[in-house]
């Protein structure tokens, strides 16, 4: 017997995982989310039991799969335009946190230890998948 579902998709967080699942259902797939109110509870266990999982219908994997492909995973500006490396001149840029100035460590750990909160200060650099260059957001 064929499985009925198959898993098309694996997100870190279950924000990340509603914005996709919300792409797929506007265009009539049916999405099924694995893990997400667990991850919702405690995030820091997303990696240890593999994120949020997406699954469609078998029937309608290819589709959600081209659906997925035709996102992009990378930066883009308030106008909709890739951000560019300064250096390499590559749009495969994310975006993420960082940690590097006892400002922001003081509000990690102070958030982390005391309240068991994710951090008020954080401060947010883009990162260059093609040759790891870190610059800031303008």
């Amino acid at each position: 017997m064929e499985p009925v579902f198959e898993k098309i998709a694996v997100y870190q967080y279950t924000s990340e995982a509603i914005i996709i699942k919300g792409r797929l259902e506007a265009d009539g797939i049916e999405v099924f989310m694995a893990d997400n109110f667990i991850i919702d509870t405690d995030p820091l266990v997303s990696n240890a039991i593999g994120g949020v999982k997406l699954f469609v219908r078998t029937e309608d994997a290819d589709r959600a799969k081209a659906v997925l492909a035709g996102i992009s995973r990378y930066a883009v500006d308030n106008a909709g335009n890739h951000v560019v490396c300064p250096k390499c001149g590559s749009n495969r840029v994310d975006v993420g946190s960082t940690i590097k100035d006892a400002r922001s460590l003081f509000a990690f750990l102070f958030g982390a230890g005391l309240f068991a909160a994710l951090p008020f200060y954080t401060k947010y650099t883009y990162r260059c998948s093609d040759c790891g260059n870190e610059f800031k957001i303008q």
